[in-house]
C-alpha cells in the first residue's frame, strides 16, 4: 500500500480534527521502512517494557503498536531483540512516545519505528501497564482500533481506514 501523508492530508482536508488527526512533529524516524500503516494498539507504561514483549510476540499483520511510555527520556522501551520480535510476527510499525536502543541494528530490520530519541539503557520488567486503552501525546488521542499512517512527513491517526 503507497501512500503520502501531505496527500491523504488534502484528500481527507473536511475531516482535518476530527476524524483525521496529525501529530505534532517530534519523532524520529527508525526502522527499515520509511512508511508504515495499521491497525492501532496502544499501550500505556512507564519505563517497564514487559507488555511490549507480550505484544509483540502476538500476531501483528496490519498493525501498529503505539506506546505512550510518558515521554521517558531515561531507558528504552524498544530494542533490537524486540524488533526482530515484531517483525517475525507481522507488525508493520510502532510508535514509542519514548526511546529505543540498538538503533544502527534496528535500522536494517523491516519495520517502521518513530521514537522520541535513543538511550542506551535498556527498561525494567515489573509487568506493569496498560493495554488497549485511548493514550494522548503528541496533541491526538490514540484508540485502540484508530489507523495510523506514518511516513517521512509526519505521523496521521484516522477514526478509519483511508487507504
Amino acid at each position: 500500500m503507497s501512500f503520502k501523508t501531505p496527500d491523504l492530508c488534502d484528500e481527507f482536508e473536511s475531516e482535518l480534527g476530527r476524524s483525521l488527526r496529525v501529530v505534532a512533529p517530534m519523532f524520529q524516524r527508525y526502522g527499515g521502512r520509511n512508511s508504515f500503516s495499521g491497525e492501532i494498539v496502544t499501550l500505556k507504561i512507564f519505563e517497564d517494557n514487559s507488555l511490549v514483549r507480550a505484544a509483540f510476540a502476538e500476531n501483528g499483520k496490519g498493525k501498529v503498536l503505539v506506546i505512550d511510555g510518558g515521554g521517558s527520556l531515561r531507558c528504552a522501551l524498544v530494542g533490537d531483540q524486540l524488533a526482530i520480535l515484531a517483525e517475525k510476527n507481522g507488525w508493520e510499525g510502532v510508535v514509542v512516545y519514548g526511546c529505543i536502543r540498538d538503533s544502527a541494528d534496528i535500522n536494517g530490520i523491516d519495520i517502521g519505528v518513530r521514537a522520541l530519541n535513543t538511550h542506551p539503557q535498556k527498561s525494567i520488567k515489573k509487568d506493569v501497564g496498560d493495554r488497549d486503552i485511548a493514550v494522548t501525546f503528541g496533541g491526538v488521542t490514540f484508540n485502540p482500533g484508530d489507523w495510523l499512517y506514518a511516513d517521512e512527513d509526519g505521523v496521521l491517526v484516522s477514526g478509519k481506514a483511508l487507504t
